[in-house]
């Protein structure tokens, strides 16, 4: 393995600092409720709205903001999301009376959380995209009350009106316009406009992925999320100007996200490395984008694919590319990434917006652990039994003797009341 350009080594954040403020924030909102709210709208936001609640009025004049191509645009987002999110469900089904020996019936329902809150970053971009992602497979699980929320523009006091109507489109039953830390204590302990739920989902900034961690328990979530990453394995048949553009599009998000090119030939590294240079010289977000890429960008040359597929798995990143001539001899290898893409054709931005599975996903290696935000996040797998008494008796005694090699002789009492 060659290192051709290295990444600065991540310096660990104020961990502390950052707990105790958004302890701060928690606590000032389960004590003070809607006041919090509003004094961090005004801190924050530059606006403060009496009525958190967006109204249907709101929701209405974000309708006639849009365009029609816009429109017609959400609308097959939606549908590619929602369409994979219904196959997804479809692929779960319940266990009903599997009988492990005779008289015993075990089961599983499978069942949609009650509530959940939405949570849709709006802070240097509308990121509109995301209510679909949230919302529509949340939806399709049968959540009965979905609260979505978002930061206002700053000094409007309003959500982005593409944001809003993505949210509407999505089936949002709720629309708050609040963020932060602060939105997540809201939607985990309730204030007076706003009562709690059981769950909430979403990207944010660090302050709203630390206050996710800690409300957790209280609420909920789906994982915690930290800047956005993609890896690349690619050969020579591979474009590098295709590559590099892949590797902007992460940069562009934030300047601490990451693009890493593992590539099976040197002068093809070399080639990216040049792409990627030309296209920030016209690139609009070029400032958030080559920070990141000077940064945190890196690109290695691997000796063999097998050591590329080694470097993948321990990596676990978020997005994972693989641009190959023949990409199926080790799609079957790679286990830790949060979606993949493969084959060149396969640009890793189509997931972000509109090909159909979701692109809320796991960051910093969670995807060794987890999958992203899908259909399953809002169910609960509930398991059941039944027995005959026949049964019951039978098992009593094995049940007995384990409860009393535990010690508790509580449990052995109840099993042997059982007994007939």
């Amino acid at each position: 393995m060659k290192i051709i350009k290295k990444a600065k080594e991540r310096t660990a954040e104020d961990n502390r600092r950052l707990r105790g403020t958004v302890a701060e924030i928690i606590d000032n909102v389960c004590e003070n409720g809607d006041a919090a709210l509003k004094e961090y709208s005004a801190r924050f936001d530059g606006y403060v709205r009496e009525e958190l609640r967006v109204s249907r009025r709101e929701i209405e004049e974000a309708y006639s903001r849009i365009s029609e191509q816009e429109l017609q645009d959400l609308k097959e987002a939606r549908k590619n999301i929602e369409a994979f999110a219904r196959a997804q469900r479809e692929s779960m089904s319940e266990v009903k009376d599997f009988s492990p020996a005779p008289g015993i019936f075990l089961g599983h329902r499978i069942i949609p959380v009650s509530s959940c809150c939405c949570y849709v970053p709006g802070g240097s971009y509308p990121l509109y995209s995301t209510a679909l992602m949230l919302i529509t497979p949340a939806r399709v699980a049968g959540v009965r009350r979905i609260v979505a929320c978002s930061p206002a523009v700053h000094g409007t006091g309003s959500i982005h009106y593409k944001t809003l109507v993505a949210m509407d489109l999505a089936g949002a039953d709720e629309i708050y316009a609040v963020g932060g830390a602060q939105a997540i204590a809201a939607f985990a302990y309730g204030t007076e406009q706003i009562r709690p739920v059981d769950m909430i989902v979403g990207p944010g900034n660090k302050f709203v992925a630390e206050a996710k961690r800690q409300c957790y328990g209280q609420i909920g979530i789906d994982f915690i999320a930290g800047p956005s990453e993609v890896l690349v394995i690619a050969d020579g048949q591979a474009d590098p100007e295709v590559l590099a553009a892949d590797l902007l599009a992460q940069c562009e998000h934030d300047p601490n996200a990451k693009g890493f090119l593992l590539a099976t030939e040197e002068s093809l590294a070399n080639r990216v490395i040049e792409a990627v240079g030309r296209e920030l010289e016209s690139l609009k977000t070029a400032g958030i984008a080559r920070q990141s890429w000077e940064d945190y960008g890196e690109v290695v040359v691997v000796d063999s694919l097998k050591e590329a597929v080694d470097v993948a798995n321990e990596y676990a990143p978020e997005h994972l590319e693989v641009n190959l001539e023949n990409p199926d001899q080790i799609i079957g290898k790679l286990e830790n990434y949060g979606s993949l893409f493969v084959g060149g054709n396969t640009a890793e931005v189509f997931g972000d917006y509109a090909s159909g599975t979701n692109h809320t996903l796991p960051t910093v290696r969670a995807s060794r652990y987890t999958g992203g935000v899908w259909v399953g996040t809002f169910l609960k797998v509930c398991t059941d039994q039944r027995m005959t008494a026949e049964a019951s008796g039978k098992i009593a005694p094995l049940v007995s003797r384990m409860a009393r090699g535990e010690g508790l002789e509580g449990h052995a009492v109840a099993a042997e009341k059982r007994l007939r």
